[in-house]
Protein backbone atom coordinates (compact mmCIF):
# COMPACT_ATOMS: atom_id res chain seq x y z
CA UNK A 1 0.00 0.00 0.00
CA UNK A 2 1.59 3.14 -0.85
CA UNK A 3 1.97 5.86 2.04
CA UNK A 4 -0.29 8.31 0.57
CA UNK A 5 -2.79 5.58 1.02
CA UNK A 6 -2.02 4.67 4.17
CA UNK A 7 -2.36 8.20 5.15
CA UNK A 8 -5.71 8.65 3.72
CA UNK A 9 -7.08 5.80 5.73
CA UNK A 10 -5.15 6.64 9.30
CA UNK A 11 -7.13 10.48 8.74
CA UNK A 12 -10.29 8.72 7.67
CA UNK A 13 -10.42 6.53 10.83
CA UNK A 14 -9.33 8.95 13.11
CA UNK A 15 -12.10 10.93 11.55
CA UNK A 16 -14.76 8.15 12.27
CA UNK A 17 -13.82 7.99 15.50
CA UNK A 18 -13.69 11.91 16.29
CA UNK A 19 -17.83 12.11 14.53
CA UNK A 20 -19.09 9.09 16.58
CA UNK A 21 -17.55 11.15 19.98
CA UNK A 22 -18.73 14.37 19.06
CA UNK A 23 -22.21 13.21 17.89
CA UNK A 24 -22.43 11.47 20.72
CA UNK A 25 -21.48 13.72 24.03
CA UNK A 26 -21.07 17.13 21.81
CA UNK A 27 -18.33 19.42 21.51
CA UNK A 28 -18.07 20.40 25.25
CA UNK A 29 -17.77 16.84 26.66
CA UNK A 30 -16.16 15.26 24.26
CA UNK A 31 -12.71 14.00 24.88
CA UNK A 32 -9.48 13.09 22.38
CA UNK A 33 -8.76 10.03 24.75
CA UNK A 34 -11.80 8.64 23.76
CA UNK A 35 -11.13 9.50 20.29
CA UNK A 36 -7.75 7.53 20.31
CA UNK A 37 -9.17 4.62 22.53
CA UNK A 38 -12.32 3.85 20.32
CA UNK A 39 -10.57 4.17 17.13
CA UNK A 40 -7.33 2.35 18.14
CA UNK A 41 -5.49 5.70 17.53
CA UNK A 42 -2.55 6.67 19.20
CA UNK A 43 -2.34 10.71 20.43
CA UNK A 44 0.82 11.25 18.07
CA UNK A 45 -0.47 9.85 14.86
CA UNK A 46 -4.06 12.18 15.39
CA UNK A 47 -1.89 15.27 16.40
CA UNK A 48 0.62 14.72 13.31
CA UNK A 49 -2.71 14.90 11.14
CA UNK A 50 -5.18 17.69 13.19
CA UNK A 51 -3.39 20.53 15.63
CA UNK A 52 -5.76 19.90 18.29
CA UNK A 53 -9.52 19.10 19.21
CA UNK A 54 -10.86 21.94 17.73
CA UNK A 55 -9.51 22.07 14.36
CA UNK A 56 -11.03 18.00 14.56
CA UNK A 57 -14.06 19.62 15.26
CA UNK A 58 -14.17 21.89 12.34
CA UNK A 59 -13.49 19.17 10.09
CA UNK A 60 -16.38 17.00 10.94
CA UNK A 61 -18.62 19.69 11.07
CA UNK A 62 -16.96 20.91 7.46
CA UNK A 63 -17.77 16.97 6.33
CA UNK A 64 -21.47 17.39 7.39
CA UNK A 65 -22.12 20.41 5.55
CA UNK A 66 -20.69 19.08 2.56
CA UNK A 67 -21.91 15.51 2.45
CA UNK A 68 -25.75 17.13 2.87
CA UNK A 69 -24.91 20.12 0.54
CA UNK A 70 -23.51 16.83 -1.76
CA UNK A 71 -26.58 14.81 -1.65
CA UNK A 72 -28.92 17.27 -1.81
CA UNK A 73 -27.69 18.37 -5.77
CA UNK A 74 -27.21 15.19 -6.55
CA UNK A 75 -31.12 14.51 -5.66
CA UNK A 76 -32.58 18.09 -7.05
CA UNK A 77 -31.11 18.92 -10.50
CA UNK A 78 -33.79 17.61 -12.47
CA UNK A 79 -36.23 18.35 -10.23
CA UNK A 80 -39.72 18.63 -12.11
CA UNK A 81 -43.19 19.63 -10.53
CA UNK A 82 -45.01 22.33 -8.99
CA UNK A 83 -43.43 24.46 -5.87
CA UNK A 84 -45.68 21.99 -3.34
CA UNK A 85 -43.67 18.81 -4.84
CA UNK A 86 -40.15 20.00 -5.15
CA UNK A 87 -40.34 21.82 -1.59
CA UNK A 88 -41.36 18.13 -0.63
CA UNK A 89 -38.40 16.79 -2.65
CA UNK A 90 -35.88 19.22 -1.19
CA UNK A 91 -37.05 18.54 2.70
CA UNK A 92 -37.21 14.41 1.93
CA UNK A 93 -33.76 14.81 0.65
CA UNK A 94 -32.41 16.54 3.73
CA UNK A 95 -34.01 14.03 6.43
CA UNK A 96 -33.22 11.17 4.15
CA UNK A 97 -29.65 11.84 4.32
CA UNK A 98 -29.81 12.70 8.10
CA UNK A 99 -31.81 9.27 8.17
CA UNK A 100 -28.29 7.33 6.90
CA UNK A 101 -25.95 9.12 8.85
CA UNK A 102 -27.71 10.00 12.51
CA UNK A 103 -24.36 10.57 13.71
CA UNK A 104 -24.49 13.96 11.58
CA UNK A 105 -27.66 14.81 12.08
CA UNK A 106 -26.62 15.70 15.88
CA UNK A 107 -23.00 17.74 14.37
CA UNK A 108 -25.61 19.40 12.74
CA UNK A 109 -27.83 20.52 15.11
CA UNK A 110 -24.87 21.24 17.46
CA UNK A 111 -23.28 23.49 14.64
CA UNK A 112 -26.72 25.54 13.94
CA UNK A 113 -28.63 25.58 17.70
CA UNK A 114 -24.95 25.34 20.51
CA UNK A 115 -21.94 26.06 18.40
CA UNK A 116 -18.98 26.41 20.87
CA UNK A 117 -18.48 30.45 20.62
CA UNK A 118 -15.05 30.55 20.10
CA UNK A 119 -15.58 28.29 16.99
CA UNK A 120 -19.13 30.21 15.87
CA UNK A 121 -17.21 32.10 12.94
CA UNK A 122 -15.61 29.36 11.89
CA UNK A 123 -18.74 27.04 11.49
CA UNK A 124 -20.56 30.29 9.67
CA UNK A 125 -17.42 29.59 7.18
CA UNK A 126 -17.93 25.66 6.83
CA UNK A 127 -21.80 26.61 6.07
CA UNK A 128 -21.49 29.38 3.56
CA UNK A 129 -22.08 26.65 0.48
CA UNK A 130 -24.73 24.97 2.41
CA UNK A 131 -26.82 28.19 3.06
CA UNK A 132 -25.77 29.38 -0.54
CA UNK A 133 -27.58 26.57 -2.28
CA UNK A 134 -30.25 26.55 0.28
CA UNK A 135 -30.62 29.97 -0.44
CA UNK A 136 -30.54 29.43 -4.38
CA UNK A 137 -33.00 26.47 -4.09
CA UNK A 138 -35.29 28.93 -1.94
CA UNK A 139 -34.73 32.02 -4.90
CA UNK A 140 -35.90 29.19 -7.75
CA UNK A 141 -39.08 28.52 -5.83
CA UNK A 142 -39.80 31.75 -5.85
CA UNK A 143 -39.60 31.86 -9.28
CA UNK A 144 -42.45 29.41 -9.98
CA UNK A 145 -45.19 32.37 -8.50
CA UNK A 146 -46.46 35.52 -8.86
CA UNK A 147 -45.09 37.24 -5.33
CA UNK A 148 -47.47 40.25 -3.64
CA UNK A 149 -46.46 43.80 -5.51
CA UNK A 150 -45.24 45.35 -2.02
CA UNK A 151 -42.90 42.10 -1.54
CA UNK A 152 -39.66 41.30 -3.02
CA UNK A 153 -37.49 37.83 -3.41
CA UNK A 154 -35.35 39.14 -1.47
CA UNK A 155 -37.52 40.00 1.66
CA UNK A 156 -39.20 36.39 2.08
CA UNK A 157 -35.95 35.03 1.60
CA UNK A 158 -34.82 37.03 4.64
CA UNK A 159 -38.15 36.45 6.61
CA UNK A 160 -37.63 32.53 6.06
CA UNK A 161 -34.41 32.81 7.78
CA UNK A 162 -35.86 34.71 10.27
CA UNK A 163 -38.52 31.98 10.83
CA UNK A 164 -35.52 29.29 10.73
CA UNK A 165 -33.75 31.06 13.65
CA UNK A 166 -36.73 31.36 15.83
CA UNK A 167 -37.40 27.56 15.08
CA UNK A 168 -33.69 26.95 15.70
CA UNK A 169 -33.92 29.19 18.96
CA UNK A 170 -36.63 26.48 20.11
CA UNK A 171 -34.10 23.74 19.73
CA UNK A 172 -31.22 25.59 21.33
CA UNK A 173 -31.81 25.19 24.91
CA UNK A 174 -32.31 20.99 24.71
CA UNK A 175 -28.80 20.21 24.95
CA UNK A 176 -27.21 17.12 22.98
CA UNK A 177 -29.40 17.03 20.11
CA UNK A 178 -32.11 13.79 19.78
CA UNK A 179 -32.82 12.78 16.42
CA UNK A 180 -36.79 12.69 16.89
CA UNK A 181 -36.00 16.23 17.93
CA UNK A 182 -33.75 16.84 14.73
CA UNK A 183 -36.96 15.27 12.61
CA UNK A 184 -39.25 17.68 14.45
CA UNK A 185 -37.10 20.82 13.53
CA UNK A 186 -37.25 19.65 9.99
CA UNK A 187 -41.04 19.10 9.75
CA UNK A 188 -41.40 22.66 11.50
CA UNK A 189 -38.48 23.93 9.05
CA UNK A 190 -41.09 22.93 6.02
CA UNK A 191 -44.11 24.15 7.52
CA UNK A 192 -42.79 27.74 8.14
CA UNK A 193 -41.99 28.30 4.76
CA UNK A 194 -45.32 26.94 3.23
CA UNK A 195 -46.84 29.08 5.61
CA UNK A 196 -44.78 31.56 4.30
CA UNK A 197 -45.38 30.90 1.18
CA UNK A 198 -49.12 30.37 1.05
CA UNK A 199 -50.46 31.76 3.97
CA UNK A 200 -52.84 30.12 6.77
CA UNK A 201 -55.94 31.05 5.01
CA UNK A 202 -57.95 28.48 2.74
CA UNK A 203 -57.57 29.26 -0.81
CA UNK A 204 -60.99 28.14 -1.37
CA UNK A 205 -62.23 30.18 1.40
CA UNK A 206 -60.59 33.25 1.36
CA UNK A 207 -64.50 34.49 0.58
CA UNK A 208 -65.69 34.01 3.97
Amino acid sequence: MKREEKNQISRQRILESAAKEFAEKGYGLSSINVICAEGDISKGILYHYFKDKDELYLTCVQACFDGLTAALKAALPDSVGDIQTRMDQYFAVRWAYFDRHPDQLRLFCEALLSAPPHLRTAIAEARLEFDRYNMEILDTLLGQIQLRPDFTREEVIDLFRQAQDFINAQYAGKGQADPADGKEREQLCQRALAILLYGVVDAERKGL
